[in-house]
């Protein structure tokens, strides 16, 4: 019985730490946005500076669509710590490599000139699947970068597509699977400075500063504050994260959702418009004051 009570007094601990960490009142604000949302969605919130966070099926894993690319940005920034690429390194771009989907390398004339920087920028900035695609290559392919997603403690983000001993889950996930939780802890460690190290996390940051696709949380967003993001869409699926350097802490926040009904390719897709309105309750909550 003593062993019974102490795990028992164990777990209302942990309950209570994590009712402690809670931001209870937007908790409540976001569920009651999300009621009535055809699919399933996880958001993650966290206010850096207070530590508070929003937790709705935050630990669930989604499809990460081109959110994958964070992973492999992370990958291709290992290589070149490493010394076995420089940002400035020449490539050619072979038209073998057309790939449809999102980006601008597909458009390329065969055996064009671009370099690193250029690739790295392209798959972050416009979401191009050709330079994604490439930069797997470079960073060691799939297993190597998942390796790298389990160093940062981040068990449940891995890059499916065109990985060894994968191909039942890529069926299920597509090209990349992740939690709203983990994807926010990734960027969390980039603005820590601790993927690699400073220096390198510095300019993964700069990278994801230039987001095209701005339609989404960042038109929630007052257009004054830094942020970095990156979006990912797939018919079933919809999601974001971002980082904003809100005037009182920064918020990392991600929002993702997979099997929805609405599969439509407009501004108006359900999942769109309800990623814009709780950007802007996480916005309003924090920073009731703004004006802009």
């Amino acid at each position: 019985m003593k062993g019974l009570a102490y795990t028992l007094l164990l777990v209302l601990i942990s309950f209570s730490s994590m009712a402690q960490k809670l931001e209870q009142k937007l908790q409540r604000q976001i569920e009651q946005e999300i009621k009535g949302f055809r699919g399933e969605i996880g958001v993650y919130v966290k206010h850096l500076k207070s530590g508070k966070e929003v937790r709705i099926q935050a630990d669930t894993v989604f499809p990460t669509a081109s959110l994958v690319k964070v992973p492999l940005l992370v990958g291709i920034f290992h290589q070149i710590h490493d010394g076995k690429y420089n940002l400035d390194q020449e490539f050619i771009y072979d038209a073998k490599r057309v790939y449809g989907g999102s980006g601008l390398m597909q458009f390329y004339k065969d055996s064009a000139k671009t370099d690193l920087s250029t690739m790295i920028s392209l798959m972050l900035t416009y979401s191009d699947n050709v330079t994604s695609l490439w930069i797997q290559e470079l960073a060691g392919g799939g297993i190597q970068v998942n390796q790298l997603m389990d160093h940062y403690g981040l068990k449940d983000t891995k890059v499916n597509s065109r990985t060894e001993g994968r191909a039942k889950i890529w069926e299920k996930y597509g090209w990349g699977q992740t939690t709203p939780k983990e994807m926010a802890t990734l960027f969390t460690l980039i603005r820590e400075g601790k993927i690699i190290n400073k220096e390198q996390s510095v300019k993964m940051y700069r990278y994801l500063k230039n987001q095209y696709y701005n339609e989404r949380s960042l038109s929630s967003l007052p257009p004054t504050v830094n942020t970095i993001s990156k979006t990912g869409s797939v018919n079933q699926a919809r999601g974001e994260v971002v980082l904003v350097n809100a005037p009182h802490g920064d918020i990392v926040f991600c929002i993702l959702t997979k099997n929805n009904e609405d599969q439509s390719w407009t501004p108006l897709n359900e999942a769109e418009e309800l990623t814009r309105r709780i950007a802007k309750l996480i916005w309003n909550f924090y920073e009731p004051t703004y004006k802009w």
